[in-house]
């Protein structure tokens, strides 16, 4: 008898009629990898398959069976999901499977209704599903239920785990899970689940950090499939002496393990638009016209520009208005209202989303996805794709890569169309390599560290500094903090009066710690879009979410500014207005590109492959884009004289180790060389003025290289990097250090100069 025999013989007999009532012929092979993982051994198990794969019922029937044979006296399994809508959708999903066991599911959430939550703590049994802030809410205000809802808690399962692995929320999550074993006095098994992870390994690695256990992680062999796929581009003007019409259909292509197949384009030409039409978005209104699709786009700004002017053209053909919008900014009525449109199998609408969409929600059966511009990362894309191709259709996704015209007399960096090679890298890297990019494990995360330690203080009660200590630092997510570190974080906090120190030495949660741990907004880790007003001396310019550090760029009101001050309490940018463009932002958001996407994007220019889902435009686009490359030398060498005293450095980085680089050229190697007027798009090239030679400039380079080099000396003077949500109650020195030592790619950096002294 074959294993997959085995494992459904294995399933409790609801189960057997559950995939019977579906007509399911055969077990997937994740479901028959989770059930010979789950039923066969004691370790915890990372479950990565493609989008739709059946990865939810894979961890979920042998969890089932397991609880059906033997009911756990608690809850038995916590099912953690990163978004309320993505909760919503598996508590739909598992209810059904679960009614006919008689195992409870709970769903627990700020849109959740008390009475729902005070049956589950009446008699807590069966399933939870919550999301990492609720779980955080729970410990705090239910502290004393801990022991006796969780007692018998057997598996966690961690749905669309690489969500988690980027920043603060990941590292919240393994704390809760670890605080709230320690709490119940359990040591549950957990399961994670994600479509898109790139380094298997480590994750696997991370999901088990303080178990004891291994994890498993079963080798799934994935089938070929078919994609349809296109890459467009566009002038933000259109210059029709300089282009064609639109895009002639391209030629269909044998689709063989994975390799996209070129998707036939109609041509457009619109008669009717609005003024100043942008022939990107006519592209876009035309081919999403009596379907249902899905437009990704990189920011909430964008989302907004994006949606207006589609609805622009509704307008002006006198068409009905066809466009929804879905962003992390909007109420929970507007998304909701766009998801229940999106699963309704009668209504052809289109939704203007950023990531928000990008992740496991059941939105029905989507014929189309639209990319607008090129998404920062592999696993993005490979998301963004997944969310279409349903019910036996392939996936299928088309690019839209819009421009600004260069200019007559434009410098070289200009007239590259990055976010063209952006895109076609993303695709190259997987369609060729499978390459995802790997979680980044080896922050410093203080912000982190701030609010475990006031959550650990508000839901425990007074401590011993010692017994806080032991408490917080011997949570694994904080492995590289140090004894001194966390001294250096009570005494501030103790002294801006988040802990006070009680009469028999004790600490407690002070006045002003109150006033955040009794705020709903602490539950997250991530920070909140709180906008902040921009002012240039008295004129008013508007909002932006997230100012950046002194000395950065925004682009508002048609102009860039540099940012002078920015004054966190009352929530205030000023800034002077400045030329140019405004470079590519850092940080732990979706636009961290990692060193291998730039690396493939120089691939991309000097070679001369045929990329079979390129179209017209696209192909005439990156033509253009080689030769320039090739008559510069930009690939082959890296630093490029523009005229006169003006230079421009490709280093072809990711954006940690670019702005490393960044900061050492300006910092350590500048006064040495003359460079004045430094000008960064991040993460594409660094131009600035140099009166020395291109021979000095790399041996200034090789010699502070060589350097011993402290990563706090790449911190600007007066600079404190806040970035992460606590950072601002953090002292000034974790501030600088979590920075310096947790986010600046200072190796990477150090590995690219060595490799152009070799040249």
């Amino acid at each position: 008898m074959n294993i997959s025999m085995n494992i459904f013989n294995r399933y409790a007999p609801f189960i057997q009629d559950f995939i019977y009532q579906n007509n399911w012929e055969a077990l997937r092979a994740i479901q028959v990898a989770a059930g010979d993982a789950v039923f066969n051994t004691d370790q915890n198990v990372l479950l990565s398959a493609s989008t739709a794969s059946g990865k939810t019922e894979a961890a979920f029937f042998p969890i089932l069976t397991l609880f059906h044979e033997e009911p756990p006296r608690s809850v038995g399994a916590i099912y953690i999901g990163p978004l309320k809508a993505l909760i919503n959708d598996q508590f739909m999903r598992l209810n059904d499977l679960c009614r006919e066991a008689d195992i409870p599911v709970w769903h627990w959430h700020g849109d959740v209704a008390q009475s729902h939550k005070n049956k589950l703590l009446k008699n807590p049994s069966g399933i939870l599903q919550i999301t990492p802030e609720s779980l955080e809410a729970l410990l705090l205000h239910k502290h004393a239920y801990v022991a006796r809802l969780f007692g018998d808690l057997r598996f966690i399962v961690i749905d669309e785990v690489h969500s988690l692995m980027r920043g603060d929320r990941g590292g919240q999550t393994l704390c809760l899970i670890e605080r709230l074993s320690k709490m119940a006095g359990v040591n549950p098994r957990r399961i994670g689940l994600s479509a898109t992870i790139g380094d298997l390994e480590s994750t696997g690695a991370f999901l088990s950090s303080g178990t004891g256990r291994e994890t498993v992680i079963p080798k799934i062999e994935a089938k070929g499939e078919k994609w349809r796929l296109s890459m467009e581009h566009f002038f933000n003007t259109e210059n029709e002496e300089r282009r064609g019409q639109g895009s002639q259909p391209a030629e269909d292509l044998v689709e063989e393990k994975g390799i996209p197949e070129a998707l036939p384009v109609l041509d457009v030409k619109s008669d009717i638009a609005p003024k100043n039409a942008d022939p990107g978005m006519g592209y876009i209104f035309e081919h999403t016209r009596g379907k249902k699709c899905l437009v990704f786009v990189n920011s909430r700004e964008e989302c907004e520009a994006v949606t207006t002017t589609l609805r622009q053209y509704c307008e002006a053909k006198h068409e009905p208005d066809r466009f929804l919008i879905h962003h992390g900014n909007l109420s929970a009525s507007y998304r909701e209202t766009a998801e229940a449109v999106m699963k309704d199998e009668e209504q052809y609408q289109t939704t203007v989303t950023t990531a928000t969409l990008e992740l496991g929600i059941d939105i029905g059966r989507l014929e189309r996805a639209f990319q607008i511009d090129a998404p920062f990362m592999v696993s993005s894309f490979l998301q963004r794709m997944g969310r279409t191709g349903r019910r036996d259709l392939p996936p299928e996704m088309w690019f839209v890569i819009r421009e600004e015209v260069p200019e007559a007399r434009a410098m070289l960096p200009a007239t590259i169309p990055w976010m063209l090679l952006q895109g076609i890298a993303l695709i190259q890297l997987y369609v060729q390599e499978r390459w995802v990019e790997p979680p980044k494990l080896d922050r410093l995360p203080y912000s982190l560290l701030y609010h475990q330690t006031m959550c650990t203080l508000a839901s425990g009660g007074e401590m011993s500094p010692a017994g806080l200590a032991s408490r917080v630092l011997s949570l694994s997510y904080f492995h590289r903090i140090t004894q001194d570190d966390y001294k250096l974080l009570l005494k501030h906090l103790i002294s801006i009066e988040h802990i006070q120190k009680t009469e028999e030495g004790g600490l407690i949660v002070g006045l002003a710690g109150e006033r955040q741990t009794n705020s709903y907004k602490f539950y997250a880790v991530f920070k909140e879009n709180e906008e902040y007003t921009v002012r240039s001396k008295s004129q008013e310019l508007g909002t932006i979410v997230m100012p950046p550090p002194v000395g950065e760029k925004i682009a508002l009101a048609g102009h860039v500014w540099i940012v002078e001050e920015v004054d966190h309490k009352r929530h205030l940018v000023y800034c002077d207005q400045v030329k140019g463009k405004v470079p590519a932002y850092f940080g732990q958001c979706p636009g961290d590109i990692n060193t291998k996407v730039l690396e493939r994007m120089r691939g991309v220019l000097r070679e001369n492959m045929v990329y079979p889902y390129l179209m017209k435009n696209a192909v005439t686009r990156l033509d253009e884009a080689r030769h320039t490359a090739k008559n510069s030398g930009m690939t082959e060498e890296p630093l490029i004289c523009l005229g006169g005293d003006m230079w421009c450095l490709f280093p072809w980085l990711g954006s940690y180790a670019f702005l490393a680089l960044e900061r050492f050229i300006k910092l350590k190697c500048a006064p040495h060389l003359g460079i004045t007027a430094l000008d960064s798009s991040r993460p594409y090239f660094i131009q600035f003025k140099m009166k020395a030679t291109r021979e000095d400039f790399f041996n200034v380079l090789r010699d502070m290289e060589k350097q011993p080099l402290d990563p706090m000396e790449l911190i600007y003077k007066g600079e404190i990097p806040l970035f992460d949500k606590y950072d601002e109650f953090l002292p000034e020195e974790l501030v600088k250090k979590g920075f310096a030592y947790g986010i600046l790619g200072i190796e990477e950096m150090k590995m690219r100069i060595r490799s152009w002294d070799r040249k």
